[in-house]
C-alpha cells in the first residue's frame, strides 16, 4: 500500500501502482470525470500513469493551469498527427503548450508551404482523428534506440534534440500512427478535444537561432467544450479592437520608422505628455518614500558589465562592443541601469546611518530582439524603465522591500489593476550553476522575499528556476479588463552586485560592510506599462492621465475665435484642451472627437460666445448643460484632484 496526501492534509492508503483516475473515482466518479491532469509530488503527469511510492496529489481540473497545459500539448501532437497525414515528407520540430493555446514548428517538404488559408482543412483534420478517440501512450525508450527510431524517419530536427537528452530521460508519445519525442504529460485519450481553432501561420528560427532554418510554425486553440471556443473567440475579437498599436496610432501615441530601426519607438507629442505625466505621478509617489533622481549615461565600458557579470551571463552576441578611436577602448550600450547605479554609490563613502539609499531613474535601456520576437510596445529593443536601487543594510531589507510593495500597489489600484498575482521567483535547486552567488546569500534573499509576502498577507505563487541571475525576485501579473495575464512590477534582491563591485559601508562596530541592493520596477518599462494600460483601458483613459482633456467644436467657422479664446482661458487653468476648428459639420466633429476617446467636447456657437459659456458633452454620458468657462475648468479641476488625491 501507498500514503497519498491530499491538498488539504488528509492522508489515504491506496494499492501500489493506483492511477490519479482510480483516486479520483475513490473520491466521486464525477471527479474522476472532470481530472485531466494530476500533480504528483509536483510533477505533472497523466492520470492513468501508475504511481509507486508515497506521496502528495493535487487533480486538476481544466480551470487549473496544468490541466490546460496537458489539454494543449496533446492539442499540439493531435495538429502534427493531422499534418503528417496531410503533408507527407514534413518534418517536426517542437510543439508545446503555451499560455493561450499551443503550436508547432514544422519544415514542410521541399516546394510546399502551410498557409493560412490552409488552417480549415489541418482543423477537419484534427476533427476526424478526434472522432477515432485515439488513446495517447507513454513509452520509455533508450537514446540509441530514439536516434534510430529518428534517422529512419528522417527528422533531423528530432535527432538534434535527442542528441541533447540524456540516456534513461526519453520518452515517446503515441497516437494512431503518430508518435512524438515528448516529455508530456498528455491528455490520456484525444477524445477529450471537443472543439479546435487554427488561429494563424508564422516563420520561426530552429531553437530561435537567427543562422539556422527557418520553419513555418502554426498556432492553435482548444477547449473541452465548443461553447468554450466560441466565448473565446468573442475575447479575442475585442482585444482586437483594444490592440495597443491600433489604438496607439489612431490616438497619434507612438510611431515605428523603418528608417530608424526596428523595435525603436517614436514618442509622439500626445503619448510623450501621457507618459510624463506616469513619470511625475510615480516621482510623487518615490519622493514620499524617500526616493533620490539620479541620472546616467546611455553607454557604459565593457568592463562594466563584465565586472557585474551581465557581459559573461548573455554573451557577445547580445552586446555588440562600440569601438573608440582610442586603442583597446570598447563601450557598450547598457542593458540595464543597475551597474551605473553601483559607481554612483561607489562615489563617496558610506556610514550605516546613510542607509538606506534609494537611486531611482527613468533610465533608457537596449536589448536585442529576434525580428520575429518584436511586437508594437510589448517587445522592443529600446525601452525605459522605471528603475530605482536601493542600497541598505541587511537589517532593513524586509522593511525596504515592503515599502516597494506598497508603492506597486499604489499604482496599480490608481491605474485600476486591481486584479493581479503575484511570484515568488527561486533558483533551481538542481541547477546552481546558472546562478552567480553562493548558498547562503541565496537563502536569506530568498527567504526576505518570502517573509515579505507572508507578512503582507500577499499569496504568491512559488516558481522554481525562474530567478534573475544574480538573484531572487518577486513579480507582479496583473490581469486586463479581458482576463489576460501581463507581467508588469518586479522587485529583486541582490547580494551579489555589492560584492562584484566592492559596495561598502562603515557599520556601528566600524567595520567595513556590504550592503544589499534591492532592484525595484513597478511600471516595469515605460512602454510596456502603456501598452497594457492601452488594452486595459481600450484608450479610454482616466481624466488625470488624458493627453487631451477636452476638445473645443465651434459649429462654424465663424466662432474659431471664440474657440480659441476658450482654449488659452482652459489652459491657464492647467486643462488640457484642443479646438477641432475643422470645417466640418458639428455632427461629424462630435463623433470624430468621440473615436479618439476625448472625455470632455465643449461646443461653442452665437449663444456660448455671446454669453462665455460652453455647451458640455461628456464622453458615454451625452449633453451636461451649459457652464461658465471658469466653472467648466473648476469642475475638470476638482475631478482630477479627487482621482489622485490619495495617491
Amino acid at each position: 500500500m501507498i500514503k497519498v496526501t491530499f491538498p488539504d492534509g488528509s492522508v489515504r492508503e491506496y494499492a501500489a501502482g493506483s492511477t490519479a483516475f482510480q483516486i479520483a473515482e475513490s473520491i466521486s466518479p464525477r471527479l474522476a470525470n472532470d481530472i485531466l491532469a494530476a500533480s504528483v509530488n509536483g510533477e505533472i503527469i497523466e492520470i492513468n500513469r501508475p504511481i509507486a511510492e508515497d506521496c502528495s496529489i493535487k487533480l486538476h481540473k481544466w480551470d487549473d493551469a496544468e490541466a490546460k497545459h496537458a489539454f494543449w500539448h496533446t492539442s499540439a501532437h493531435l495538429m502534427a498527427e493531422a499534418l503528417q497525414e496531410l503533408y507527407p515528407g514534413i518534418q517536426f520540430g517542437i510543439g508545446p503548450a503555451i499560455e493561450n493555446g499551443f503550436y508547432y514548428d514544422v519544415m514542410p517538404a521541399a516546394g510546399t508551404v502551410i498557409k493560412e488559408s490552409d488552417l480549415a482543412a489541418i482543423e477537419k483534420k484534427m476533427a476526424e482523428l478526434v472522432a477515432k478517440k485515439e488513446p495517447v501512450v507513454r513509452q520509455d525508450i533508450t537514446k540509441a534506440d530514439a536516434l534510430k527510431m529518428f534517422e529512419e524517419r528522417g527528422e533531423t530536427f528530432k535527432c538534434e534534440l535527442i542528441s541533447d537528452l540524456e540516456d534513461g530521460t526519453i520518452t515517446l508519445y503515441t497516437q494512431g500512427a503518430f508518435t512524438d519525442l515528448c516529455r508530456g504529460p498528455h491528455l490520456v485519450n484525444t477524445a477529450e478535444i471537443k472543439a479546435v481553432k487554427l488561429l494563424s501561420v508564422a516563420g520561426a528560427y530552429w531553437r530561435g537561432d537567427e543562422k539556422r532554418p527557418q520553419m513555418t510554425r502554426i498556432y492553435g486553440i482548444s477547449f473541452p467544450k465548443k461553447k468554450m471556443l466560441d466565448e473565446y473567440l468573442v475575447l479575442m475579437e475585442e482585444a482586437k479592437k483594444r490592440d495597443h498599436r491600433k489604438i496607439g496610432k489612431e490616438l497619434e501615441l507612438f510611431a515605428f520608422s523603418e528608417a530608424v530601426g526596428k523595435g525603436l519607438p517614436l514618442w509622439l507629442p500626445k503619448g510623450t505628455a501621457l507618459r510624463l505625466r506616469l513619470e511625475d505621478f510615480l516621482k510623487r509617489i518615490q519622493k514620499r518614500f524617500g526616493y533620490q533622481q539620479v541620472m546616467t549615461p546611455h553607454i557604459g565600458q565593457k568592463e562594466l558589465w563584465v565586472t557585474s557579470g551581465h557581459y559573461a551571463k548573455y554573451g557577445k552576441d547580445s552586446f555588440q562592443p562600440i569601438h573608440t578611436p582610442e586603442e583597446g577602448e570598447e563601450y557598450l550600450l547598457k542593458p540595464m541601469n543597475c551597474p551605473h547605479h553601483c559607481e554612483i554609490y561607489k562615489v563617496m563613502p558610506h556610514s550605516y546611518k546613510d542607509l538606506p539609499l534609494r537611486y531611482a531613474e527613468f533610465g533608457t535601456v537596449y536589448r536585442y530582439e529576434q525580428s520575429g520576437e518584436l511586437h508594437g510596445l510589448t517587445r522592443v529593443r529600446s525601452f525605459t524603465q522605471d528603475d530605482a536601487h536601493i542600497f541598505c543594510r541587511p537589517d532593513q531589507l524586509k522593511e525596504e522591500f515592503m515599502k516597494v510593495m506598497d508603492i506597486i500597489f499604489i499604482i496599480f489600484k490608481a491605474l485600476n489593476f486591481e486584479n493581479f498575482e503575484a511570484q515568488i521567483s527561486l533558483r533551481d535547486p538542481n541547477n546552481k550553476e546558472k546562478y552567480i552567488g553562493s548558498d547562503d546569500v541565496w537563502e536569506k534573499a530568498e527567504s526576505a522575499i518570502i517573509e515579505a509576502c507572508e507578512y503582507k498577507g500577499l499569496k504568491a505563487k512559488v516558481e522554481l528556476g525562474e530567478a534573475a541571475f544574480y538573484g531572487p525576485k518577486l513579480d507582479f501579473m496583473v490581469k486586463d479588463a479581458l482576463g489576460r495575464r501581463w507581467q508588469l512590477g518586479t522587485i529583486q534582491v541582490d547580494y551579489n552586485l555589492p560584492e562584484r563591485f566592492e559596495l561598502e559601508y562603515v557599520g556601528e562596530d566600524n567595520q567595513k560592510h556590504r550592503p544589499v541592493m534591492i532592484h525595484r520596477a513597478p511600471f516595469g518599462s515605460m512602454e510596456r506599462f502603456v501598452a497594457v494600460l492601452i488594452e486595459h483601458t481600450a484608450g479610454h483613459f482616466p481624466l488625470w492621465l488624458m493627453p487631451d482633456q477636452v476638445a473645443i467644436l465651434p459649429i462654424s467657422e465663424k466662432y474659431n475665435d471664440y474657440a480659441e479664446q476658450v482654449r488659452l482661458a482652459l489652459e491657464a487653468e492647467d486643462v488640457r484642451a484642443i479646438v477641432d476648428d475643422r470645417n466640418e459639420k458639428i455632427g461629424r466633429k462630435i463623433r470624430d472627437n468621440e473615436m479618439k476617446h476625448i472625455p470632455y467636447l465643449l461646443i461653442v456657437g452665437e449663444k456660448e460666445a455671446s454669453e462665455g459659456t460652453v455647451a458640455v458633452r461628456k464622453q458615454g454620458e451625452g449633453d451636461q448643460g451649459s457652464m461658465k468657462i471658469a466653472d467648466f475648468a473648476k469642475k475638470i479641476n476638482e475631478e482630477v484632484a479627487e482621482m489622485t488625491k490619495k495617491y
